[in-house]
């Protein structure tokens, strides 16, 4: 770092996650160097003091630490290619989504050009970026993290290194965020079916909140029963989810909304009773969801 902790960096790729990424490290006083294929995106980040990198390659060279943000592992290399010399002897920090053999496969291109290499996710919206209990995790080169976390903090003040493993952030992102879109959908269906009495969606903010937050309560013991295999106390059981198909059903005629994207989830319910989990805990559908050693691709 620079004696006043002020570490150069540049930011590539400028959609909405990297336009606040690079605005929380011009807030903070790091000299700040971007790009983007779309030039015209860096320019609110020039009214900010930013600099912007006429090529990816005088991009590269700018900083000691390269941050992208781009939409995929792929995305990220394609663009980092031309300067893969350049690229040498930085830390390359990625944050974008992609698959655990995504992040592998970047790893292995970003060390083969002789730099350091740390793949993150950004748990929260851009507008969040940079704020003290923001969360991001990163696996990787553990000397990447050491050297700039203090740099990395200014993206939100609560980093995280999962491992030395490159896939790691990648793993818990597409594990966390598997709980993203099933969640939508199910308020987007209650949404559907309170607007059809007449009455806002707003109405059930409040309400869908309380429920998210009992949900988040229940994470722990649901944990603690799967990494323990033991699923006999049941809270709440396989079978009385099972109960709920009925009720949903008559919700759907009554309000005339479509809910065939939960007949998958009823026919897992199904499953893990045939198997014997109905009187289990519902955690005991991750036993079904875990297909045997000799299915796996």
């Amino acid at each position: 770092m620079t004696g006043d902790n002020r570490t150069p960096v540049t930011v590539i790729g400028l959609g909405s996650m990297g336009r606040a990424l690079a605005e929380a490290f011009i807030d903070v006083g790091h000299p700040t160097t971007v790009w983007n294929r779309t030039p015209g995106r860096a320019a609110p980040l020039v009214a900010k003091g930013a600099v912007r990198a006429e090529t990816v390659v005088a991009a590269a060279e700018a900083a000691p630490l390269i941050v992208t943000c781009l939409t995929t592992f792929e995305d990220t290399r394609s663009v980092l290619e031309p300067a893969a010399a350049q690229s040498s002897g930085r830390a390359v920090v990625t944050l974008n989504s992609g698959s655990p053999a995504g992040a592998r496969a970047m790893a292995a291109w970003v060390t083969g050009c002789a730099a350091r290499f740390l793949a993150g996710a950004v748990k929260n919206v851009p507008a969040a970026v940079g704020a003290p209990d923001t969360l991001l995790y990163y696996g990787g080169d553990r000397t990447v993290f050491d050297d700039y976390e203090a740099t990395l903090k200014a993206l939100g003040g609560d980093p995280v290194h999962l491992g030395d493993e490159a896939d790691l952030a990648a793993l818990y992102e597409m594990a966390v965020g598997a709980t993203l879109l099933p969640a939508l959908v199910g308020f987007f269906q209650g949404a559907a079916a309170v607007q059809a009495r007449g009455l806002r969606a707003s109405s059930m903010v409040r309400f869908a909140g309380k429920w998210l937050d009992m949900i988040k309560t229940l994470l722990p013991v649901y944990a603690k029963e799967i990494d323990s295999g033991d699923y006999t106390v049941a809270a709440s059981s396989v079978n009385l989810f099972l109960a709920g198909e009925a009720h949903d059903a008559d919700l759907a005629g009554e309000a005339n909304v479509d809910i065939s994207w939960q007949a998958p989830l009823y026919d897992l319910l199904r499953r893990a009773a045939q198997e014997g989990h109905g009187e289990h805990s519902i955690s005991a559908l991750t036993e079904v969801l875990r297909k045997p050693e000799s299915h796996r691709a």
